[in-house]
């Protein structure tokens, strides 16, 4: 058998000069057409109702959605600018407002100070910031920012918040270490300032978790110690100053003797947020002397 032989069909195609000039033709026709029939223009004016109109809508409506887009676009630009502006705002508010808060506290401090200073106006003090303090939830022992260079020495008492907090137990030339009437090895002699009876002020952190110290040795033979009653220091401490305000009796137990009373006392200090404080310029030594 011969084998087939698969002829190719040729593709016909036109020139494109060709294309041009019968597009061309075509267009003189239906112009002489349109000009010199009326019912062929109304034809042709149909056909393009219906062929160029909705395409002219489409075009339209397209550009009028974009229109839209860009300009909602240009308004988000707009909100973001806004946004990051206000944003900023925001943020110099915010530090604004925690430096005034901070000054308020301060100053509040400061206010306190100055109270304390006309309550013991009797004696020369100068103010001091706390810098360290040693581990733990209160204010037992710490160190202030100022020392022997500004005429502190051992022993010099220390108050804050309306009454005592302790005394300097050691000191450098620019620093001095306080310990407070709270610490475990504390003992301040006392004084119940209603009746002039003596006791003994015992500092013990296990108490100052329920916010109390303790006390021992008071008698009150007259019974005349109430709670509520201010303690301050006696006249026969060896290291505190008289009649600064130690806080206020508590609780008050009778002793297994019947003789003495123990209880606790509520620290005029809040010996949890303590951050300056004053110091006396005179040991008790110096003004029994």
């Amino acid at each position: 058998m011969s084998p087939v032989v698969k002829r190719k069909r040729k593709k016909i195609s036109i020139p494109s000069r060709y294309l041009l000039l019968l597009l061309t033709c075509l267009c003189v026709v239906l112009m002489a057409v349109t000009f010199f029939t009326d019912y062929s223009a109304d034809t042709v004016n149909r056909i393009a109702g219906y062929i160029i109109v909705p395409f002219q809508n489409g075009v339209s409506r397209v550009g009028s959605w974009i229109s839209v887009r860009v300009d909602e676009l240009g308004e988000l630009r707009e909100v973001l600018q806004e946004n990051q502006e206000l944003k900023q705002q925001i943020a110099d508010l915010t530090v604004e407002n925690t430096q005034l808060q901070q000054d308020k506290y301060e100053l509040n401090n400061l206010r306190e100070l100055y109270q304390l200073d006309g309550q013991y106006s009797g004696y020369d003090k100068i103010g001091a910031r706390i810098i360290a303090r040693d581990s733990g939830n209160w204010f037992h022992s710490f160190t202030i920012n100022k020392g022997t260079d500004d005429g502190l020495a051992t022993d010099m008492n220390v108050i804050a918040g309306g009454g005592l907090v302790g005394r300097i137990v050691d000191i450098g030339p620019n620093w001095a270490k306080v310990n407070a009437i709270i610490n475990d090895d504390s003992n301040v002699s006392g004084m119940v300032l209603a009746s002039s009876d003596i006791l003994m002020v015992t500092g013990s952190l296990e108490l100052m978790e329920n916010g109390v110290i303790g006390f021992e040795q008071l008698i009150d033979s007259k019974e005349q110690v109430e709670i509520g009653d201010k303690v301050v220091t006696s006249n026969i401490s060896d290291k505190y100053l008289p009649s600064i305000l130690i806080g206020y009796i508590n609780e008050i137990n009778q002793d297994s003797n019947n003789i003495t009373k123990s209880g606790t006392i509520t620290p005029a200090v809040d010996f949890e947020h303590l951050e300056e404080v004053l110091v006396i310029l005179k040991t008790k030594q110096q003004v029994t002397d």
